[in-house]
């Protein structure tokens, strides 16, 4: 049973969407999945889409996907590669597909001259953090990150 991870492609949209949906439900957020199929195909596909998505398959079966754009340091003066959702789905959970998605994204982060690989992982995720650390990733202490959304978005943008 190998696992194998092919380009997204817009026939996909629905199948990422159903995974988005998933992986929000595992960290108790689906109250906030606002995307529909044809909002993930525009997305992701359409003609000013910045982001790429990966399917991984096994024996044929989608079993999970990553979303990942490419985001620039000033400091490195190079692009970097910005993981924004990798899910496994959980009957594939401990096989490697994960891992196996994880190490592609290097690989695509190495051959674009990327100076770094990033994403962010909630802090309760033990799972997670537990795999991310077993590969050498390192968490940014002293880091928090910030979101305008919504109304606060508009409000700010027009005022």
């Amino acid at each position: 049973m190998s696992v194998t991870i092919r380009e997204a492609t817009v026939e996909d949209a629905a199948i990422i969407l159903r995974f988005v949906r998933e992986l929000a439900a595992y960290e108790k957020l689906e109250h906030e999945v606002e995307a529909t199929v044809d909002t993930t195909a525009l997305a992701l596909f359409g003609p000013d889409s910045v982001s790429k998505a990966v399917i991984c398959e096994r024996d044929g079966a989608p079993i999970g996907f990553a979303v990942w754009f490419l985001i620039y340091s000033t400091w490195q003066a190079r692009n970097g590669l910005y993981l924004e959702d990798l899910y496994v789905t959980p009957e594939a959970r401990g096989t490697g597909a994960g891992r196996s998605l994880l190490r592609h994204l290097a690989r695509v982060a190495v051959d674009k001259n990327c100076g770094r690989f990033e994403w962010s992982v909630l802090d309760w995720n033990e799972p997670a953090i537990r795999a991310y650390r077993a590969i050498g990733a390192q968490p940014m202490d002293g880091w928090t990150r910030y979101r305008l959304t919504g109304q606060a978005l508009q409000d700010f943008a027009t005022g």
